[in-house]
């Protein structure tokens, strides 16, 4: 019975088709034929565009369930995203400088140590701001949010030991299990596949009770709490786990470009990963994957061809948002039901 008033607070979701795996199989295939397009067309930047697009994407992704899930506009994500870089570039650092940190955490260029240090501490610091930004609502969440992500910011501006403003270098070789991993092609395949797994195990997420209360927490809380559900704890766990992903994401860009600054932590960085989930779609577990891969490459591609790219870019984004409601997973909705139409 509970379980049946539950449903009846959610809206109606995604037909199966786009809601579950198929999907992300077929768009993480085509991020993995990505090496084979670079080889065959002889350039190599595509792989360094894919990969950027990748860790955007899961920094996006890891937005997404807190916004299109959780209906909670977060503008700290790009904060909990330069935590993940900076764990890597601290530990990355302290290994090379031969001292362990706070004196008894050594450093390190192992991803296997490095990865899940970003992931561990990205997700405490979420859960920790969580506690407070959580108790708020509507534009309050926005800004005590908003409040965080600069603290952040600002506070790795003065680490003036791990390059203050200018950012932090990393120079030591990283290593996956003692072997190099920084070759181009197995690292980028090696983030396909983090992003496959993370895409993977939200879509279960989102669609277990956890993710039904999650939604349902968005449309109507007064009625979860008339069911006995606290929605405090759930939105507090998806910002956890929200947080987690985002450091994922980070670490993976300090390792893969070798270098991680505040730059990354900004409120426009945050503002972008918002645009980039309404973008993509909100309604599914891999919109803001489309969404990312959009967003990065027509900012490159206009940037290429005038000085004011910012313009065009902003009216292209504009129009997508106006004429889609539902983002870009509308268009491939709309395509794949023209299609099956006789």
């Amino acid at each position: 019975m509970a379980d049946s008033a539950l449903h009846s607070v959610v809206e109606a979701t995604p037909s199966p088709r786009f809601a579950g795996v198929t999907p992300i199989a077929i768009l993480i295939l085509l991020f993995a034929a990505l090496p084979l397009v670079a080889s065959l067309t002889g350039n190599p930047f595509l792989l360094k565009i894919g990969t950027r697009v990748i860790v955007f994407a899961l920094a996006a992704i890891a937005l997404n369930i807190v916004l299109g899930f959780g209906g909670l506009v977060s503008l700290l994500h790009a904060g909990l995203f330069g935590i993940g870089g900076y764990v890597v570039g601290i530990l990355a650092f302290q290994a090379e400088a031969g001292e362990p940190l706070f004196g008894f955490i050594p450093g390190s260029t192992e991803l296997a140590v490095v990865l899940p240090a970003a992931i561990c501490v990205s997700a405490l610091a979420a859960a920790v701001m969580g506690v407070v930004s959580l108790r708020t609502g509507g534009a309050y969440f926005i800004m005590i949010t908003l409040a965080f992500n600069q603290m952040l910011y600002y506070f790795f501006v003065a680490l003036q030991k791990y390059g203050g403003e200018d950012g932090l270098q990393i120079n030591g070789d990283i290593t996956l299990f003692g072997y190099p991993a920084m070759a181009r092609v197995p690292f980028y395949l090696g983030c396909v596949i983090a992003l496959g797994v993370v895409l993977v195990v939200l879509q279960r997420l989102v669609g277990s009770r956890f993710g039904v209360v999650l939604r349902a927490s968005s449309q109507n809380q007064r009625r979860l709490a008339a069911l006995g559900i606290p929605p405090l704890r759930y939105q507090l766990a998806a910002f956890a786990i929200s947080g987690a992903i985002a450091g994922l994401g980070g670490g993976l860009l300090a390792a893969g470009q070798q270098f991680i600054s505040p730059s990354e932590m900004s409120w426009v960085r945050s503002g972008d990963l918002v645009v980039m989930c309404v973008l993509g779609g909100m309604s599914t577990v891999w919109g803001p994957l489309l969404g990312a891969a959009v967003f990065l490459v027509l900012e490159i591609v206009l940037s290429g061809w005038t000085v004011y790219w910012q313009l065009g870019f902003g009216l292209i984004i504009i129009g997508i948002v106006v004429l889609l409601r539902g983002g870009l997973t509308d268009l491939l909705r709309m395509a794949f039901e023209t299609g099956r139409r006789p």
